[in-house]
């Protein structure tokens, strides 16, 4: 007859709480705590200095009132529009590029590698490095232009709305393009060589073996890069804080929406009011997330 089984941690079965417990305190500490901690913020007035008074869905009612929110996330959509064209046409391009079975081009992990290289670097040294790359008085983009006539005289890049969210979309673009690529990669790496090899014995081209095959087999992967591109530009605030110094400019054109939610809760100190705008980004990213997903759902159901 076997022996009654040992209660507790005497139990060997139950060691392995142990190992997780620390996680486990870190997370509910430092992931969980503050989401709560910030929804219940979110119905008060705190400034940082006293005692919360519920103020309810005055925050909420507020958030949804704020001209100044509302630029803000319609230039964080400008901004995110331009990185995500060029991000992932990029990223496809090089797809193709490297996915051909004609051309068979080697050292695909030395690209990988260049190509992911720029996410390494650190936001702060991308910003500055940009920054003084398009100054208008003695930026170099402006000089080789210059130089090789293409311009007459220098183009304050970060002086106009345009051209400032233009040049930080392309810079988001250039981080996050190696990333995307790579992701894409491992995608058609994933799909069986046979159709490939079959398509080609069929005489189809690599733009018929790319758009029947590789993109409808890809669905999945773009679904997770849309998805996860869209998160991310959403929440974009390093690069337009660091190169406007947090104000910004010019006109308001690179004040996104984080952008306006830190200064609100540390400069301006309506922390609750902060709280309230984080909460109605998360679900204005979730619906859209949402619908992205239903989007790329629905188209293939029609194929």
């Amino acid at each position: 007859m076997n022996k009654k089984r040992t209660m507790g941690f005497k139990n060997r079965d139950n060691y392995g709480y142990l190992f997780i417990a620390p996680f486990l305190m870190v997370f509910l500490t430092f992931s969980i705590y503050p989401v709560f901690r910030t929804l219940y913020l979110s119905f008060t007035d705190y400034s940082g200095f006293n005692i919360p008074t519920f103020t309810w869905l005055e925050n909420y009612t507020r958030v949804f009132k704020d001209k100044i929110f509302w630029e803000a996330f319609v230039n964080t959509l400008k901004i995110w529009g331009i990185n995500i064209v060029l991000q992932l046409g990029l990223a496809f391009i090089l797809t193709l590029i490297f996915s051909d079975m004609k051309y068979k081009i080697k050292g695909l992990s030395i690209f990988r590698a260049l190509f992911y290289l720029p996410n390494l670097i650190a936001a702060t040294s991308v910003a500055f490095l940009f920054k003084f790359l398009l100054d208008w008085r003695f930026g170099s983009l402006n000089q080789m232009l210059v130089e090789a006539g293409i311009i007459e005289k220098s183009i304050n890049w970060l002086g106009t709305p345009v051209t400032a969210q233009l040049a930080v979309g392309v810079i988001g673009a250039w981080l996050w393009f190696g990333n995307s690529f790579i992701i894409l990669m491992a995608g058609v790496q994933g799909i069986n060589k046979d159709y490939y090899e079959a398509a080609a014995i069929d005489g189809a081209d690599r733009f018929k073996i790319f758009g029947k095959i590789t993109l409808p087999l890809l669905r999945p992967i773009m679904l997770y890069v849309a998805i996860t591109s869209l998160i991310g530009g959403l929440q974009i605030f390093d690069i337009p804080f660091l190169i406007t110094n947090g104000n910004g400019a010019p006109s308001r054109a690179l004040n996104t929406a984080v952008m306006y939610l830190y200064n609100m809760a540390f400069k301006n100190r309506q922390i609750g009011y902060a709280g309230a705008i984080a909460f109605v980004l998360f679900f204005i990213i979730a619906l859209c997330s949402i619908a992205v997903y239903f989007m790329m759902y629905h188209n293939k159901e029609e194929n």
